[in-house]
């Protein structure tokens, strides 16, 4: 049943990702958002797709704001290509790790530099 659940969220989060790149038209989205991984009740009612914004903060809140309506669109499109009993209510979810993640690298480098001197 585990392995099931990856596989879903896998296709879940590939599919939405190719839905938002090439079928949306709403210019806040575009190619400034990253699917990064999607997490799926066991029922199927429910997925969390978690989502990476470029951009300052206008933009990021502009985007969510863009995939929030656009939600039912894609959820649409999700079971139009992936065969499931049932499709999951899709909410998109803010991620900023790899925003966070390349905070931290600078800061590294910021202290290796400094301590290299």
């Amino acid at each position: 049943m585990r392995t099931r659940m990856i596989r879903i969220n896998d296709e879940i989060a590939r599919v939405t990702a190719g839905v938002i790149r090439s079928e949306m038209s709403d210019p806040r989205v575009g190619s400034v958002v990253s699917v990064l991984r999607a997490e799926t009740t066991n029922d199927l009612k429910h997925c969390k797709v978690f989502v990476s914004v470029l951009g300052d903060g206008a933009q990021q809140k502009d985007a969510m704001v863009a995939l929030e309506k656009a939600a039912g669109f894609v959820r649409k499109r999700v079971a139009e290509i992936i065969d499931l009993r049932q499709t999951p209510e899709i909410k998109f979810v803010f991620d900023d790790s790899i925003e966070h993640g390349m905070r931290m690298r600078k800061l590294i480098e910021e202290v290796n530099t400094t301590n290299s001197n």
